[in-house]
Formats: structure tokens, sequence, C-alpha cells
């Protein structure tokens, strides 16, 4: 039976044709783009920010945006089931029906200038997201993220609402967490929008460890520390 679109139309004949020049990317690009969505959705699971299929990621080719599709495990992807959308969501690429989450990717790549979007369920920030509506400063590489990271309120899981919660936490930032739900992260690479993903959880579970102790409270840094370091982070890292 062939796999049907998001609006419920057949797309196996039509999206085989369509290719990715009709958003702006050669088949090289779109190639060579999906083989890291693909490594980095698996790193996901790897590293335990996602258990089975329960992120996503995007990488932006042109006017093309490559997903990750809803309920396939990714160690299970080949460069024949590449998914694509224009930015209206309209199916372009490939026959597997887009992941579920394609509301918020596509309002991160309409509201910014990011290129690559990665959603994860990683345990501490999912709990940290439960717990407050901001993350408290409790190290400089919040800077790399654009300040305090906000919680967006909750809504359920592939909805336009949800998009738009997300896009009032993302406001000025590169990363938030999604209440009751989980991280996303954008960035102009693949690695930059996971490395951000790692650091928000890692963040969060030096938050949680640091508050469990009892009669204790964290350290925390100032908006100005934070600052400063966000600007030095600029300056991280080798050069040419």
């Amino acid at each position: 039976m062939a796999e049907r679109r998001r609006d419920g139309r057949d797309v196996r004949d039509s999206a085989q044709g369509a290719g990715a020049e009709e958003g702006g990317a050669t088949p090289g690009e779109t190639e060579l783009a999906w083989a890291g969505l693909v490594a980095t959705a698996r790193r996901t699971v790897a590293d335990g920010l996602v258990v089975g299929t329960s992120g996503n990621v995007s990488v932006r080719v042109g006017d093309t945006v490559l997903v990750t599709p809803t309920g396939v495990p990714y160690d299970r992807l080949t460069p024949d089931d590449t998914v694509g959308v224009d930015l209206t969501g309209r199916q372009i690429l490939g026959t597997l029906t887009p992941t579920s989450e394609l509301p918020m990717h596509l309002a991160v790549y309409r509201a910014t200038d990011a290129r690559a979007v990665v959603h994860t369920h990683a345990v501490h920030a999912t709990a940290v997201s439960t717990l407050l509506r901001e993350l408290p400063l409790i190290h400089y590489m919040a800077g790399d993220l654009g300040g305090p990271v906000r919680v967006a309120p909750y809504a359920a899981y592939g909805t336009e609402e949800l998009a738009e919660n997300m896009l009032g936490a993302l406001a000025g930032r590169a990363a938030c967490l999604l209440q009751n739900h989980g991280t996303i992260a954008h960035g102009a690479t693949l690695d930059q929008a996971y490395d951000r993903t790692a650091q928000l959880e890692w963040m969060c579970r030096v938050w949680l460890t640091a508050s469990s102790l009892p009669g204790l409270s964290p350290t925390l840094l100032s908006e100005d520390q934070v600052r400063e370091a966000a600007e030095r982070l600029k300056g991280y890292g080798q050069r040419g």
C-alpha cells in the first residue's frame, strides 16, 4: 500500500518526479544533507537524548526542509527514505510521512535564519520542564543559547499551538524547553543544533543535581556574567 502524505494524498508518484530542484537544492546537496540528518538523528539515540522514535531532526537545504519521518527507527533509515517539504509543509520529496512535529520545525525556519533543528525528549531537560518556567543560570554555557532558557507552555504535540508557544520561548534564544515534553534547539549546522541540545540537557542535569542537596541552594550567575561568556564564546575554537 502506498504511503500517504500529511494531507492524505498518495505521494509515491508525485514525489518521485519532484526532485530537489523544486526546493532550490541539487540532488547531491540533498543526498549529503540527508546523510548528515540521519547521522545526527542516530546520535541522539546513542547519546541517550531520545528513546525509540520520540525525537526528530531537520535540516534546511535551499527552500527544502529535510525531516525525519514519523515512527521510523533511525537505524532503519536509508538514502531511499529521504523526506522533504517546502516551507509551507507541502511534501516534495519521499513517500514516508514527515514527523508529527513538522509545525515546530517549520515555525523555526520561518522565524529565524536556522539551518538545522533538533528536538528531543532528553530526560533531565524534560524533568526541569515540569518544575520551572525558566532554567536558572547555573552555567555560563547559557550564553551560547542566548541567555536564560525559557520553558514554553504545554500544548499537545504536533499542533500549531505548540509551535506558537515554542516561538515565544525561543525569542532571542537558540533553544528552549517544552513543558512536560522535551527540548528544541536550532543552529547554523546540524552539529551546532545537536551540540546546543546536548549542552541544554547537561545544564539541566547540573541544576537538578545541585538542587537536590537538602539545605543548600546552587550559586547562580548573573545575566551580565552570562552575556560576557557569550561574547567570549564567539571566539572559541580553531580559526581558519
